[in-house]
């Protein structure tokens, strides 16, 4: 069993303890959700443990080695790193409630395909240094935008609950308590454009290098290849959110939907190509 492997395990196991130890006091009839230092040290550790685990399966010697799952791994991690540098500005504890089962479903996720399907990608132009360089920042932007997503699909259900039928508030099941105990809604989409403001700056900087890099290895600008129109599309629909912020004050459900497109155009530009031949036709 290879190291990645064995760190992506032990990262699981952390962030699943960390999740069980917040919504076992939910499942008890609880109604606050506090990290508390003793967790966020833990925390910290469960992000060393999953980081060590990616920089073992991905940087091989003299190569890359990347699938789908380990971009998903890495996504989620660089996610938890950017709450983790936010929670110690502003209290958004109960965002762990999503953030700790996503995070332990992609470390287990990559650990079993690792070991079931050994077939991911070995980079081409490994050595390239531009190539580096873009694969972080692109890794970067998927990161940002992954927990963008999460933070809109949670904002949507938040949306929801507040619009339920005050009768039916009584009768609140474990999953009403867990989003009774998250920030409130303003707060969330001040750090829902933090993220994508950051996350577009980032994307941006991830399709200048992608150009730079095809232009150095293929003497294309931009091929037309299925990664890079729709890495392209999710650039144009996040301007948009932002230009649509900017002038005529989107929020609320409009932002969400945008937020959630542009998500989804990026996921189809690297995963969904990358799952079909990894795990379908399994081949690297």
């Amino acid at each position: 069993m290879s190291a990645g492997i064995v760190f992506h395990l032990l990262a699981t196991l952390a962030y699943a303890v960390l999740a069980i130890s917040l919504w076992r006091p939910l499942s008890k009839g609880g109604s606050q959700v506090v990290a508390g230092k003793v967790r966020r040290v833990c925390l910290a550790g469960a992000l060393l443990l999953h980081g060590i685990a990616l920089a073992q399966s991905i940087l091989l010697p003299n190569s890359l080695h990347l699938g789908w799952a380990l971009a998903l791994s890495a996504a989620i991690w660089l996610g938890m790193i950017v709450f983790w540098l936010e929670n110690l500005v502003m209290r958004i504890d109960g965002l762990l409630l999503i953030l700790l089962p996503a995070a332990t479903v992609a470390a287990l996720l990559a650990a079993l395909l690792a070991a079931l399907y050994p077939y991911g990608r070995t980079v081409a132009h490994a050595n390239n240094d531009w190539l580096r360089v873009h694969l972080i920042i692109a890794l970067t932007a998927y990161g940002l935008i992954t927990v963008a997503a999460l933070q809109a699909m949670l904002m949507t259900a938040l949306d929801r609950q507040l619009h339920r039928p005050i009768e039916q508030e009584a009768n609140r099941s474990i999953l009403g308590r867990a989003l009774d105990t998250m920030p409130p809604l303003l707060l969330q989409e001040v750090l829902l454009f933090r993220l994508i403001w950051i996350g577009f700056g980032v994307l941006t900087l991830t399709v200048i290098t992608g150009a730079i890099v095809s232009l150095r290895l293929t003497n294309e600008l931009f091929p037309m290849d299925h990664k890079t129109v729709f890495t392209l599309l999710s650039w144009f629909t996040f301007g948009i959110l932002l230009a649509g912020r900017h002038i005529r004050g989107w929020r609320g459900r409009i932002a969400l939907r945008w937020t959630l497109a542009g998500f989804a155009f990026l996921l189809l530009s690297y995963s969904g190509s990358r799952f079909v031949i990894d795990v379908i036709l399994q081949r690297g």
